[in-house]
């Protein structure tokens, strides 16, 4: 690889190799706060890396893509690795996580969700892909006092493999009907006259599981409410945001260099987004657990989501990268409020713990609320825009079935965003005094309040950023 390479890939490297430092330097000093803070400098210096820093090549090995759209998914995932890192400052004293190989597993997470963005090639998509689900595997059951977390890291990591073996086997059938890995032309040689070969819809099939499996689509959503369960809530946070963003980044180039021929594809993602907006809505309903109802929640956004992919071109990709950013503050920052009740018996998470407490904490308790808004798309905050977008996007494209899906999903979603809100300010008996959350807990669950309020009101900016860096 040479020094161009190397300068091109500065981002990925500086996550990367900065996370190698933190593990080994974190082997001699024993310092919990300093290596978190130090990853969370580390991700920040790579997300300015990326958005400043002008590449020197186009493409990377013919495995990776340093274009804008490429460099945009740099920026937003190193961001919520350093604000992973950041959270995690008080919950890692209070669980006595070692500083720095959790830092460095973070940071890693974070190289493999980039490359995973960036991939041209089928082979890139793969190491992007498991360079940071290996990750997730050992952070899901982190805290090895909890018996829920060892739980929870065996069920991602068994579905987890089997994922990945669906993944390998359709990769190898789509190269075996293109002779190729590199993605423009590996999807294109699986087409004849405009219809996809046998060989390579048995390949697109086995790819659809196991993207399925990643980013919990119905029916592969199975193991998604009991690890958000019993992991760490920042991680738990993690998950629902830049894991799943990362996949459906990579997905929407791998439809735009289908052409003509993804309507077959097209056909069963339309099942998809049916089944997993409906069935995670409805599953939704009765749940008594904040951080599994949060689970079930992503299960319907990424049907939501599916929407957007549907619908391709400029519409379908902006719809896609605005609604992602929103979900992601509002989800990170619903984790991050229950990362900062987090206690050292554990997490703050059935309603019943919940009742009374937005009289106790109210600060909290108040921004947890508007996050529940966004996500049930309730104005002025940006989830409303964000899902107006997109369900004006599926009817100018032909499909007003998915819109009116999405619209009735929505509407039924308020009923179990609004369960915990009400329980929080339900004075029928006494609340328990929880700890103060720390400065940077409020800095940044302030911070999460004040962008979804900001493009809620004024999405401009943003919509014309990520119209720019459409691939």
């Amino acid at each position: 690889m040479s020094l161009l390479d190397l300068q091109s890939l500065l981002p990925q490297l500086i996550l990367a190799l900065g996370g190698t430092t933190v593990l080994l330097l974190g082997a001699w000093v024993q310092n919990r706060r300093l290596w978190l803070i130090v990853g969370m400098f580390l991700a920040l210096f790579a997300a300015l890396a990326a958005g400043v820093m002008e590449p020197p090549l186009a493409e990377v090995a013919g495995m990776y893509s340093t274009s804008l759209y490429a460099r945009f998914c740099t920026v937003l995932w190193s961001l919520i690795i350093a604000a992973t890192l950041l959270l995690s400052c008080r919950y890692a004293d209070l669980h006595r996580f070692g500083g720095g190989e959790y830092a460095a597993l973070l940071l890693f997470a974070g190289a493999g969700m980039s490359l995973l963005s960036a991939a041209t090639s089928l082979i890139g998509l793969f190491l992007g892909l498991e360079a940071f689900t290996l990750v997730l595997y050992v952070l899901i059951a982190f805290n090895r006092t909890d018996n829920r977390g060892a739980e929870a890291g065996l069920k991602y990591l068994v579905f987890g493999a089997v994922a990945t073996g669906f993944l390998t086997f359709g990769i190898a059938l789509i190269y075996t009907a293109s002779g190729s890995f590199h993605m423009l032309e590996a999807l294109s040689g699986l087409q004849v006259d405009g219809v996809l070969r046998p060989i390579g819809l048995a390949g697109w099939a086995m790819l659809l599981v196991a993207i399925g499996f990643k980013i919990s689509l119905v029916p592969f959503h199975l193991w998604t409410p009991d690890v958000y369960q019993g992991s760490p809530a920042p991680i738990s946070g993690l998950l629902a945001t830049a894991a799943k963003g990362a996949v459906l980044t990579a997905l929407l180039p791998l439809l735009a260099f289908m052409g003509d021929a993804a309507s077959e594809i097209k056909n069963v993602l339309w099942l998809l987004a049916i089944i997993t907006m409906l069935a995670g809505t409805f599953a939704a309903l009765p749940q008594t657990n904040l951080k599994r109802m949060l689970a079930y929640s992503s299960i319907v956004h990424m049907g939501y989501l599916l929407i957007a992919l549907l619908v391709g071109g400029a519409d379908g990709g902006q719809a896609l990268l605005f609604y992602l950013v929103v979900y992601c503050l509002a989800t990170f920052g619903a984790f991050g409020v229950i990362t900062s009740f987090a206690l050292e018996t554990g997490e703050i998470q059935d309603y019943d713990d919940l009742r009374g407490l937005g009289y106790l904490h109210p600060r909290r308790s108040i921004v947890l609320a508007a996050f529940m808004f966004s996500l049930a798309g309730i104005p002025p905050l940006a989830g409303f825009f964000a899902k107006f977008g997109l369900f004006q996007a599926a009817l100018r494209n032909g499909y007003p079935e998915l819109a009116v899906i999405g619209v009735f999903v929505s509407l039924v979603s308020v009923y179990y965003y609004l369960r915990p809100i009400i329980v929080l300010f339900m004075q029928d008996r006494s609340a328990y005094q929880l700890r103060s959350g720390s400065y940077s807990e409020y800095f940044l669950l302030a911070g999460c309040f004040i962008a979804i309020l900001a493009l809620g009101i004024y999405p401009g900016p943003l919509l014309n950023l990520v119209a720019q860096v459409l691939p």
